[in-house]
């Protein structure tokens, strides 16, 4: 059995640093053959869990190490700034830090910076990093109101025009020839896209499609620039090959120019991003385009147990279309581990805290919270799990959210230590402290980092995960780089920020199924998994639900040992339980028949359930908005909430928070206090009706919250009395 590829921030470099072939040590055959192929087009069908960074990363150092290849020679293109920043991290270790990892967008940008002054003249555009309020402004020009979901809508809309070389005025018949589902009326959308380009113009700005866009033209239209980054660039390598897009694909063209000087990377089974333009059809075309080319199929997955491989399998099982025909049949290389579990749950509310319930547990059993994840398909499944996470005591993380090199005590941590390391031995905090680890803790417990985590949760708890994720980078920098000073550590987390390749914070993370692609943990909870979520209702084409069949693949093989899928039979609590567990599960989960058995056709095909929408109890429209579910009315709906009871709800709940130690809305969050002031319950059963109030939170502060509700006080006199 192979050693498993999973490793830290900063691998450790080979035994024998002087010889090329140390590179090759602990690679199974596969990933050697990927390393020692250096010449020619190279493509990698690579599954999940099977080491392709490991085989790509070695590829390049051996190249390099016995002399086949020019480290300034190379590019290594991927799609993620962390993962641009782990691969440089690898190369480093491995003797090969002279190679360039980059993203696309940051290769482009690059060139674009160094050679327009030759190419226009003048300034490079400012870039717009932020796109969706200068559409705005452009819907507005137009006559047209956006509102916020609608400016994503359309957002997405302009950068997959963009991203297929589409301008304006091709974009409604752009859609109609994809097929593509389009939000929203097209000649609206091209109107809109057709301003929003003529306000960048106007204001001297680009977007970072605009990048590639600008990039491209310049290399066809100025052969000498073409030459001159051609002569730089010998050998490309591209990580994540089936999501490159037609206006990648065509940069890449015009690097390689004549050549086939190429090594591309990819799994058609993990193509979960089509909406942006992606395809796979690059990668499945690559023997036809290089007849020549030698490829190599890695299976043999190192990161999930047999359990967790066997249901990925089976999910592709039964996958349908091209990217199903090329799907690989991971073999895991891993010790047996539990199997995945499967969770039924009356209502949402019951089922998020449910999995708190789950996490708390593991967490208590050693698993650390770093190591947990809770996946979902859109982002606004989140807040449930935010609230049972922070009523359970459980940290977590949003994936996605505020950037860790932009958090306030990151930024005053970097400060104390830039400032320790220019005053060397000279800083008190630094006396008789040698070891590289044991500065920094000593230079962060002035910025409020302790050996021990605090005790509450909230923003507190936030901030010394921030210090406590910097002080195991130290100390993981330390034991790959030994006699590594204060200033080669700033030097590190300065290029870190420039590349947004944060640290590992501990607290359990929870992210959105596309958001996790790329990452791993010890314990993941796939949720929501419910037909019209997984999957999603507005996946109408067949190939639209195999994309959605991917992200769940994807989801599934983000597992290394404990797994678990749930859904929720309805809603609310005390909703009808109209929903089913997702199609994708059927014949994988215990009790349930594979599509196309016998015992299926017999029955006859199954009507689908009709499902209850939520409705507001003012108006009657439907609701969506989570904040309004738990109101049970749209926002903008008058309120018939009792603004005297709601304000002993929150004169109570801030003495619980004092007296807990806890953040306010770890009791109960403004809209549960709202919605219980709305409702005014009498008793115990309408109470746990109202969305906010599990179990848990019933059994402690229901007696005091029927009490507050009654006009009494929480220790039973009556308020008028008091």
């Amino acid at each position: 059995m192979t050693a498993a590829t999973h490793s830290s921030s900063f691998p450790a470099g080979p035994d024998h640093a002087d010889s090329a072939d140390a590179v090759l040590l602990g690679l199974d055959p596969e990933q050697r053959e990927v390393a020692t192929t250096l010449r020619g087009p190279v493509c990698v069908l690579a599954g999940a869990g099977t080491g392709k960074t490991r085989a790509i990363t070695h590829r390049i150092a051996y190249g390099v190490r016995s002399g086949q290849l020019m480290p300034a020679s190379v590019l290594a293109v991927t799609f993620t700034n962390r993962a641009a920043g782990e691969m440089r991290g690898r190369l480093r270790s491995l003797g090969a830090g002279g190679v360039q990892a980059r993203t696309f967008h940051s290769a482009a940008l690059r060139q674009l910076q160094y050679f327009w002054p030759k190419a226009v003249g003048g300034d490079v555009p400012r870039l717009l990093e932020r796109k969706i309020q200068l559409i705005a402004e452009a819907g507005a020009r137009c006559r047209i109101r956006l509102d916020r979901g609608e400016l994503r809508d359309v957002t997405g809309e302009i950068e997959w025009a963009k991203v297929t070389q589409t301008v304006p005025a091709d974009y409604p018949v752009a859609v109609l020839k994809t097929g593509r589902e389009a939000p929203r009326d097209t000649a609206e959308t091209a109107q809109i896209y057709g301003t929003y380009e003529q306000l960048k113009r106007d204001r001297g700005m680009i977007d970072f499609e605009d990048v590639l866009l600008l990039t491209v033209g310049i290399l066809q239209d100025r052969y000498d620039i073409a030459e001159q980054i051609r002569s730089q660039y010998q050998h490309f390598v591209v990580d994540e090959y089936q999501d490159v897009s037609p206006l990648q694909q065509r940069l890449l063209d015009l690097w390689l120019g004549e050549r086939d000087s190429l090594c591309v990377v990819g799994d058609a089974s993990q193509t979960i991003y089509s909406f942006t333009g992606a395809t796979p059809d690059h990668l499945l075309n690559f023997r036809t385009r290089y007849p020549q080319a030698t490829v190599v199929k890695l299976v043999r997955d190192y990161r999930s147990t047999p359990q967790v491989v066997h249901l990925a399998n089976g999910l592709l099982n039964q996958a349908k279309g091209r990217a199903a025909e090329h799907r690989l049949e991971l073999v895991s290389q891993r010790e047996t581990g539990p199997d995945p579990v499967y969770a039924e749950y009356p209502d949402e509310p019951a089922e998020a805290e449910g999995v708190a319930g789950r996490i708390r547990d593991l967490i208590a059993a050693g698993v650390p919270a770093g190591e947990i994840a809770v996946l979902y398909r859109i982002n606004a499944q989140s807040e449930v799990y935010e609230q049972a996470l922070a009523d359970a005591g459980v940290p977590y993380q949003l994936r996605g959210a505020e950037r860790f090199f932009e958090r306030q005590e990151v930024q005053k941590a970097i400060l104390a230590l830039r400032g320790a390391a220019r005053s060397g031995g000279n800083d008190p905090l630094l006396e008789d402290v040698v070891e590289l680890g044991s500065q920094v803790r000593a230079v962060l417990s002035s910025t409020g980092w302790a050996a021990e985590p605090p005790a509450s949760s909230g923003a507190v708890r936030d901030q010394w995960e921030s210090l406590a994720a910097l002080v195991r980078l130290a100390e993981d920098f330390a034991r790959t780089r030994p006699g590594a000073t204060l200033v080669d550590l700033t030097v590190e987390l300065d290029e870190r920020k420039a590349a947004q390749h944060a640290p590992t914070v501990q607290g359990v993370t929870l992210a959105s199924l596309h958001a996790a692609k790329g990452l791993e943990w010890d314990a993941v909870f796939l949720v929501g998994l419910t037909d019209g979520m997984m999957p999603i209702t507005y996946a109408k084409t067949d190939e639209q639900v195999e994309e959605e069949r991917r992200l769940l693949y994807v989801g599934v093989t983000r597992a290394r040992h404990h797994l678990t899928l749930s859904w929720a039979l309805s809603r609310a609590p005390g909703g009808r339980a109209s929903r089913r567990a997702s199609r994708f599960l059927n014949g994988l989960r215990p009790g349930s028949v594979a599509p196309g058995s016998g015992a299926a056709a017999e029955r006859g095909p199954r009507k689908r359930a009709r499902r209850g929408p939520v409705l507001c109890r003012v108006c009657g429209r439907t609701l969506t908005e989570a904040g309004e579910l738990k109101l049970m009315r749209c926002e903008d709906c008058p309120s018939d909430m009792d603004e005297g009871l709601y304000e002993r709800l929150r004169e109570w709940r801030a003495a619980q928070s004092k007296e807990q130690g806890l953040p306010a809305y770890c009791v109960f969050t403004d809209k549960t206090l709202m919605a219980i002031a709305e409702a005014a319950p009498s008793e115990a059963g309408e109470l746990s009706m109202i969305s906010g109030v599990g179990g848990r939170k019933l059994d402690r502060y229901g007696t005091e919250v029927l009490a507050i509700c009654a006009g009494q006080e929480p220790g039973g006199e009556d308020a008028d009395d008091a």
